[in-house]
Formats: C-alpha cells, sequence, structure tokens
C-alpha cells in the first residue's frame, strides 16, 4: 500500500528539536505498522551538514521493536564505515528484536568527507569494500555452522542470515552484487546493469537474485493534499532542502537517482513534478495503482512533526482505504 523512509535530515534545528524528529519518526512507524506500511526505509550518511542519519541500526532497533508487521530496509548502509565483524553482530541481534523483519541494502558511498572521517581512502573505496564485504559475510555464514572456533553468537533468527543486497548505480556495483551471490538495487534503470549483474552472477556460479531498476517515472517522495498550492507553501520549503542537497552531493559523480531533482526553487521543483511531488488525493490513488506503492517521508528536509502528521494521516486515511477497496 505505502512506504515510509526517513533519513532524518535535521538543518538548523536545536538538540531539542532534532530529538523531537527522531521520537516522531519512531511513533509514525509505530502508528503505520497495522495501517498497510509495507516497508520502512532509513539510510545512512556520514559529516553532513544537515545531520543526515550516521547510525541507521540504532534506528531500526528502536522501530523494530515497536512494530510487528512492517518490513525494515537499511539502505543504503556504507559497507567501508563497518567492521565486519561487529556489524555482522548487530545484524543478528536486530534480527531477533525484529522476528527476521531487517533487510540491508550495502552501498560504498561517493562523497570523501565520509571516508575522511573515518580515516579510510577514498581512492582505495571498491577495494576496501570488497574485502569487508567477503568478511561480513564469511562472518554470518559461521555464525549458522557448527564446528568453526571462534565464531559469533547467537546464529541469526533468519535461517543462514539476514537478506542482504548491494546497491548503486555502476557497473562496478551490479558486478559485486552478482559475483557474491547478492541482490541487485540500483539507484536508477540506467542501461547495462541488469546484464552487468547478471553475467557477474552466473560467472561466479550464482543464480541472479533480485534486480531492483528505478524507473525515473518512479516518484520519490509524495506529499498528499487536495490544496496543491497550500501544500507547495507549507511542506515546499522541505522538500527543497532536501532536493537541494542530493543535488550537491551528486553533482560531480555523473550519477542518476530516483531521488534527484532539478528544481532549484520551490516553483522550478513544482513544474518538474520528479522526484518530490505534492499530490491530491486522486493522483497519490493512481499513482500508488500505477507504481504498486505511495512512497512517503513524512520528515523529509526536516518538516517540523506537527506538519508531517498531518500529511502522513491524509494519506493513510484518505488514500489507503481506497486502495484496498479495489484490490
Amino acid at each position: 500500500m505505502f512506504s515510509m523512509r526517513f533519513d532524518l535530515r535535521v538543518p538548523r534545528m536545536t538538540p531539542a528539536q532534532i530529538s523531537d524528529e527522531y521520537r516522531t519518526a519512531i511513533e509514525m512507524v509505530r502508528w503505520a505498522d497495522d495501517k498497510g506500511c509495507t516497508t520502512v526505509g532509513v539510510s545512512e550518511h556520514h559529516a553532513a551538514a544537515d545531520g543526515y542519519i550516521p547510525s541507521p541500526l540504532v534506528l531500526a532497533s528502536a522501530m523494530a521493536a515497536v512494530t510487528n508487521k512492517a518490513r525494515i530496509l537499511v539502505g543504503a548502509a556504507l559497507l567501508p564505515m563497518y567492521d565486519p565483524v561487529r556489524l555482522a553482530e548487530d545484524m543478528i541481534v536486530l534480527d531477533h528484536i525484529s522476528s527476521g523483519r531487517v533487510s540491508y541494502v550495502f552501498g560504498i558511498g561517493y562523497r570523501p568527507q565520509e571516508y575522511q572521517l573515518y580515516g579510510l581512502d577514498f581512492s582505495k573505496r571498491g577495494a576496501i569494500a570488497d574485502a569487508k564485504l567477503a568478511k561480513l559475510l564469511e562472518t554470518l555464514r559461521d555464525a549458522s555452522s557448527t564446528g568453526v572456533a571462534p565464531r559469533i553468537t547467537p546464529p541469526s533468527f533468519t535461517p543462514g542470515r539476514p537478506a542482504i543486497a548491494w546497491g548503486g548505480a555502476s557497473k562496478a556495483a551490479a558486478r559485486r552484487a552478482g559475483r557474491n551471490g547478492l541482490g541487485f538495487f540500483a539507484q536508477i534503470d540506467t542501461p547495462g546493469l541488469r546484464e552487468a549483474y547478471v553475467d557477474a552472477a552466473r560467472e561466479a556460479g550464482f543464480e541472479p537474485g533480485l534486480c531492483v531498476l528505478p524507473s525515473r517515472a518512479v516518484p520519490g517522495t509524495v506529499f498528499v493534499n487536495d490544496d496543491l498550492d497550500e501544500g507547495w507553501r507549507e511542506v515546499g520549503p522541505y522538500l527543497l532542502a532536501d532536493a537541494t542537497m542530493y543535488a550537491e552531493w551528486n553533482k560531480d559523480t555523473g550519477h542518476d537517482t530516483v531521488n534527484l531533482s532539478t528544481g532549484r526553487t520551490i516553483d522550478e521543483l513544482r513544474a518538474e513534478g520528479a522526484a518530490h511531488r505534492m499530490v491530491s488525493i486522486s493522483e497519490a490513488i493512481e499513482s500508488a495503482r500505477r507504481w504498486g506503492r505511495l512512497p512517503l517521508n513524512p520528515l523529509c528536509g526536516g518538516c517540523p512533526p506537527n506538519i508531517a502528521w498531518r500529511y502522513l494521516k491524509r494519506a493513510v486515511d484518505e488514500v489507503v482505504p481506497a486502495l484496498r477497496a479495489s484490490a
């Protein structure tokens, strides 16, 4: 029916306001758990001027503890910034807290500042990712084996290990997913990615798995208001803050993603109708039917909780019943 994503951008907020944003995110997920929310996504970045969440597993744990149904996707988690053994232990604990509802999309990252923060060589990020991914998969595999000592404990709730995929925008990312027997989540449907993934998987002796290649036409963040002018007045500044920060981060990468918008003013963002959209209730219903879900990002760009709650409840209370009636 609908998904929710949280990256907890908190630009220019006081510590009290930041705390309110985090607590609101957890409460929103609890509230939405039995109302048709299929997936909750939590993202990761480091050293971000707007406070983008740096520790998604902690937030995912809090969300898992107050929900019973919704699946939680940690992604993209930036694997080079982790110790793979400790990460495996944290994943297994979270696997039990959630009863197997948490899955992962790992990525390499594209911001040099993040590597600098962790004392890592940005120019060697591919090799770092390969080494840590191999160690993570080996550690998780050993956790479910017998006769291997020392190994992490306990075994995971999910048979084998929690679900893991690799994400990215390049053929190198697609090949990394394939040769490790993982699913692949592209940032957008770029020509050649599927072929690179499938070929690498088969060359390594794996059957290709889930390969997600989002269309540029799919909205990334949707807010719902029949009064579109009011909607853009209320939420436009926060959508613009999100859009411009993503654009700034990606300007030198050459990558395209479903989160990118080219608009640099609220009016331009509105006219573009790309990743960030304000839609009417009927348009939201039509979009969800077309694409299979309604992607909500209630606290997008640091949207204040009192505004965010109104838009979340309108989307859930007005759109979801119509989708259920036509299912």
